[in-house]
């Protein structure tokens, strides 16, 4: 059986990415870049005021002069003006151009500003400084250089790059199309009201929610526990993603024949079962010239830690992001566990008031606890090498929820 590294690993040489194809701008963010993106023209493509106030030249102001006439208006958006007259000074607003012959700004509030007949005087004060309040064209890029390299995900930020250079189509990586497979004949629909003996679909809900976050949108099929009907209603799905994550009958059970469907099929197993809990039946492999296979044991706790663990990173780096790596937290009580495999157990993250990222373990009955994963943030991954773990270690935390601020 193999390690959690060695599986991650054997599943990592897989890795191939989905294609590039190009978006809109608007439907660009969350998405990974695939183009290097350069400045079209200096950033900022012009000398450019930061504050409201008047535009002198500082040569006359050394002479001594502390009294400057208006020479006009310099208003954001307005074509470059030219100072007539070093006498004067020019009214400046913050983001326009600086006016020709001018090479400093004093801040409104910094000035003594009189009125006659129409005509505003200005005194300034005496501590002013040459270049003040100006951001120098090309200060930021000059014309040509990279400002978004590939592999990047696409945010905020990233959005506004993209479009003050003018990028109004973008190459991003091409999403995956994802086949989600509840099996079992004890599943119903999330609307149905299940028998005593029969649960609602939950796993598959979870996994297309995750996928979501990703921006991957998936497909949900449910398949019952009989081989000929399983195989004759799965072989057909099998060319129409690119990925397929199943969920149940991967067990020793009499009736877990997925993995024989698969093989029957023609997957070429890969991984077979990993030395951890919960999660140990996982499954991967590779259809001949068809998805990648991910088939996980259904018990909740399984679904979500082989989720955090293998599959999230796992489509990232498909996607063209660097590979993910755990963060690291101190654990807040002493724990122990028995057995020789890697535990998964699932914490809620907080900040101490040393500022030290913690983990709490959260109490839960076992793999199928459903409803103690909505109070964690992740799993942390306890080594196999120890069976007692103490408070005030640190060990590494897969984050299954995106929207996690660590």
């Amino acid at each position: 059986m193999m390690t959690v590294s060695e599986a991650y690993n054997a599943m990592l040489r897989t890795a191939a990415g989905f294609g590039v194809t190009t978006v809109l701008l608007e439907a660009a963010e969350g998405r990974v870049l695939r183009e290097t993106v350069h400045a079209d023209r200096p950033f900022p493509p012009y000398d450019r005021v930061t504050v409201n106030g008047l535009a002198i030249a500082f040569e006359s102001y050394e002479r001594g002069q502390r009294v400057f006439g208006s020479g006009g208006i310099q208003a954001a958006g307005m074509p470059r003006l030219q100072l007539a007259n070093l006498a004067d000074g020019m009214e400046v607003m913050r983001g326009s151009v600086l006016p020709d012959l001018t090479d400093t700004i004093v801040p409104f509030d910094q000035l003594e500003v009189a009125e006659h007949e129409g005509f505003r005087r200005f005194t300034v004060p005496g501590n002013v400084q040459p270049g003040h309040h100006i951001h120098r064209k090309g200060a930021d890029a000059h014309a040509g250089k990279p400002l978004l390299e590939p592999g990047v995900r696409i945010g905020p930020a990233e959005i506004g790059v993209l479009a003050g250079t003018g990028k109004a189509e973008v190459k991003v990586s091409a999403l995956p199309k994802v086949l989600l497979v509840a099996t079992g004949n004890e599943l119903v629909e999330v609307r149905e009201t299940p028998e005593p003996h029969q649960v609602r679909m939950s796993n598959v809900y979870s996994l297309a929610a995750g996928l979501r976050e990703m921006g991957i949108p998936a497909d949900i099929v449910h398949l019952a526990d009989e081989k000929p009907r399983m195989a004759e209603e799965l072989l057909p799905l099998l060319h129409r993603c690119d990925v397929l994550i199943c969920t149940g009958a991967v067990g020793d059970g009499r009736f877990n024949h997925l993995p024989e469907v698969l093989a029957e099929a023609g997957m070429e197993k890969i991984v077979d079962g990993v030395g951890q809990k919960p999660g140990k039946k996982i499954l991967f492999g590779r259809m001949s010239g068809g998805p990648v296979v991910f088939a996980l044991p259904g018990n909740p706790q399984s679904v979500m830690t082989n989720y955090a663990r293998y599959i999230r990173p796992w489509l990232e780096v498909c996607l063209g992001l660097p590979d993910r790596k755990p963060v690291l937290a101190k654990l807040s009580e002493t724990l122990t566990f028995a057995r020789p495999l890697e535990y998964f157990i699932p914490v809620k993250l907080y900040v101490s008031g040393e500022a030290v990222l913690q983990a709490l373990p959260i109490p839960h009955q076992g793999s199928g606890d459903l409803s103690a994963l909505a109070l964690a943030d992740g799993f942390m991954a306890l080594p196999s090498t120890s069976n007692v773990f103490e408070a005030g270690n640190a060990f590494p935390v897969w984050i299954f929820r995106q929207n996690s601020p660590f």
